[in-house]
């Protein structure tokens, strides 16, 4: 199984320098943003956004300018080929996947469906 897990998972510019002034703010330099896939939301999986220090053995690291994002192998099952970016827009300033493996979504944009 974990011989067909995508290793791609991308990082916008905007993403990268969000996750930067989040470190800063906690004045911790060694956190990452960890993106996890879990069930839920009103579309039957949602993404979950949180800081994190550990890197545990199942996890894939992504890197760009200098901020690293953590996905555990069994939900990069499902971001294989997605990339995580920050939103400044009507609704308000959050992070949001674009994720080529999601059939449907909610219209929060915040949970997904899957074949």
């Amino acid at each position: 199984m974990h011989d067909t897990i995508a290793t791609s998972f991308s990082i916008s510019a905007s993403a990268a320098k969000r996750i930067a002034a989040l470190k800063a703010a906690e004045g911790k330099p060694e956190l990452m943003m960890r993106v996890a896939v879990s069930g839920g939301g009103c579309s039957g999986f949602k993404y979950e956004y949180n800081l994190d220090s550990t890197i545990n053995a199942d996890d894939r690291v992504f890197e760009r300018d200098g901020v690293k994002v953590v996905v555990d192998e069994t939900s990069l099952e499902f971001l294989g080929n997605a990339e995580l970016d920050f939103k400044e827009d009507l609704m308000g300033s959050y992070f949001a996947v674009s994720n080529p493996n999601a059939k449907s979504s909610c219209g929060c944009g915040a949970s997904f469906a899957v074949d």
